[in-house]
């Protein structure tokens, strides 16, 4: 395992001055180095990495704002730079001694990892929760703690390259985020990469055998463990579900012979209306095995689930209004995010609030997966086309709203939303697409939704 990097006398080139880069820039100043800036925003030292020296540089943070395609990129590459992204920087400037563990996913890594927090803090840890919510990774890496919880993007990995998790999880790898990585083949290596290292457990959801095989073909630290999630009844080294119990198989004495009960399903349900979906089931067992590969107690997991609330805009109920459901899901991003949210919804009875930067992504099997739920479709952003073909072709019968950019956008298409709506209905805002656009980010557009909603009898 690498030791903390020193920085005293280095110039560290900054790609971006966002959350990420603004850190890594205070954190560089604060270990003797100097950061150099580049953001065409105008709050960095340079607008464009060609104004730069790069033969004076030693090493480049990059943003996950720059792909590896971008010309920054290119250029520093060429120049023979190492490049490191945000999280690479937090772990060569860490407090030594902390363990790490690490969530990634196409979907439901948010979720996960908060809910490490909360079996953590249960089991009586100092824990720091970060990565795309909390506070920023290279400052959680820095303070003194028990545990660090990190939630990581594909984005955040392709320029990792030393992380030595104590354990990390992949929970599913789907469509996401090609246009920055290339293809879907590249964007699942860099989450693969989310299991180099790893000291001591792997976990992964056992019914996907591709993630599986992201876990065979990881380069581990020796020792370290396979361990699997299932809704099923588990089998030695993984955590799984007997008549509604949480059981642990993997971090027990004996696991041929053993399973250790670490809570219930039902510790879930105040978290939904409803039956507790699979997902997360399969959330829950992930976040458990993580603690127990630190050492958290088994009751812990169960009062940590107990107390966990999930974060705002994640199937979020904002009100019924005329025997009608407005339900804000605007963290979801991407296609696997919505086929979760329309997992509990089996009956035709959405109406749809989709669109944004669509990112790359291919919405036909989305639209297959959910055509039988969808009364209708109301299509806001800049790129509708990619949802609008997918609907065209596989749902032709959906009736289809475009709502034009522009001003009060959420505010038509929800008006839009109501005027298709019957009563039993939801409204469900869920849109598989990046915020970006129109909206500073998932949050905004949630809250814009939640405002909405909450105008349409006034």
């Amino acid at each position: 395992m690498t030791e903390p990097t020193t920085l005293e006398g280095r110039r560290v080139l900054i790609l971006g001055t966002g959350v990420a880069g603004t850190s890594a820039a205070e954190v560089t100043r604060e270990l003797g180095g100097t950061p150099v800036t580049v953001d065409a925003n105008g709050t960095a030292d340079h607008r464009d990495v060609a104004e730069v020296d790069l033969s004076t540089v030693d090493v480049v943070m990059a943003s996950p704002g720059f792909a590896p395609h971008s010309g920054a990129v290119r250029a520093c590459e060429d120049a023979g730079l190492e490049i490191w992204s945000e999280m690479e920087f937090a772990w060569r400037v860490r407090r030594p001694g902390i363990p790490w563990v690490m969530v990634t996913g196409t979907n439901g890594k948010t979720t996960t990892t908060q809910m490490v927090g909360a079996i953590a803090k249960a089991g009586g840890l100092d824990v720091r929760v970060c990565g795309n919510m909390g506070i920023p990774v290279i400052h959680a890496a820095r303070e003194e703690s028990d545990l660090v919880a990190v939630e990581i993007a594909s984005l955040q990995l392709h320029f990792a390259h030393t992380i030595s998790p104590h354990a990390a999880v992949c929970l599913n790898a789907d469509d996401d985020h090609t246009d920055w990585h290339g293809s879907l083949e590249a964007y699942r290596a860099d989450k693969a990469k989310v299991f180099q290292h790893v000291q001591v457990a792997c976990v992964y959801p056992a019914a996907d055998a591709r993630v599986e095989a992201m876990v065979a073909d990881a380069d581990v630290v020796e020792g370290a463990r396979a361990v699997g999630v299932t809704l099923g009844s588990p089998g030695p080294s993984q955590l799984g579900v007997v008549e509604g119990l949480l059981v642990d198989r993997a971090f027990v004495p004996d696991r041929h012979r053993q399973a250790a009960e670490i809570g219930e399903i039902d510790d879930l349900a105040h978290l939904v209306a409803g039956d507790v979906p699979p997902y997360l089931v399969v959330n829950a067992l992930a976040a458990a095995a993580l603690c127990r590969a630190v050492g958290v107690a088994p009751e812990a997991v169960r009062d940590g689930l107990r107390t966990f609330r999930l974060d705002q805009h994640r199937t979020a109920w904002v009100r019924d209004l005329d025997e009608v459901a407005y339900v804000d899901d605007s963290k979801a991003t991407n296609a696997h995010a919505v086929q979760a949210a329309f997992g509990g919804r089996r009956e035709r009875s959405v109406v749809w609030i989709a669109g944004g930067l669509a990112k790359g992504q291919e919405f036909s099997g989305l639209v297959e997966e959910i055509a039988d739920r969808v009364r209708a479709a109301v299509l806001i952003g800049v790129d509708q086309e990619p949802l609008r073909d997918a609907l065209a072709t596989h749902a032709p019968d959906i009736p289809v709203l475009a709502v034009p950019p522009g001003e009060d956008v959420m505010q038509r298409a929800v008006d839009a939303a109501r005027g298709l709506a019957e009563a039993g209905d939801t409204v469900l805002l869920s849109p598989a697409c990046a915020s970006m656009d129109q909206f500073r980010s998932y949050a905004d557009r949630g809250e814009a939704f939640t405002r909405a909603v909450e105008a349409l009898d006034r």
